[in-house]
């Protein structure tokens, strides 16, 4: 009977130790709207387009760093604006994606693409 009563002493203990420290865990949430089936194609297109903002600018940037860097390795400065770079090492300034724009810092030959 002792046995029994102490199996029943530490099961409770368990099951009553367990309650307290259970962690509610949330549903993760979605990256672009709230998850309604109903928004989903909309919230579809909405992350894809900037997606492809994100990329159009990250692959300008990096196209005209790497420019800026050459120029900058065969002349010893860096160019006083984008067009320098016109037609010795790039045949023309590709355009900033579209709502954004160049902001060129000769100083540093730092370039950053900003929104208009």
């Amino acid at each position: 009977m002792r046995r029994i009563s102490c199996c029943f002493v530490a099961v409770a203990g368990l099951l009553l130790g367990g309650l307290g420290c259970s962690k509610k865990e949330e549903p993760p949430k979605a990256a672009g709207g709230g998850g309604n089936p109903l928004t989903a194609p909309v919230d579809y297109i909405s992350s894809a387009a900037k997606a492809q903002q994100s990329a159009a600018k990250t692959v300008t940037g990096v196209g005209l760093d790497k420019t800026i860097q050459l120029f900058y390795g065969q002349e010893g400065r860096f160019p006083k604006d984008l067009n320098e770079l016109v037609p010795g090492y790039i045949n023309a300034v590709p355009p900033p994606p579209r709502n954004m724009k160049y902001d060129y810092d000769p100083k540093t030959g730092v370039l950053k693409i900003v929104p208009q």
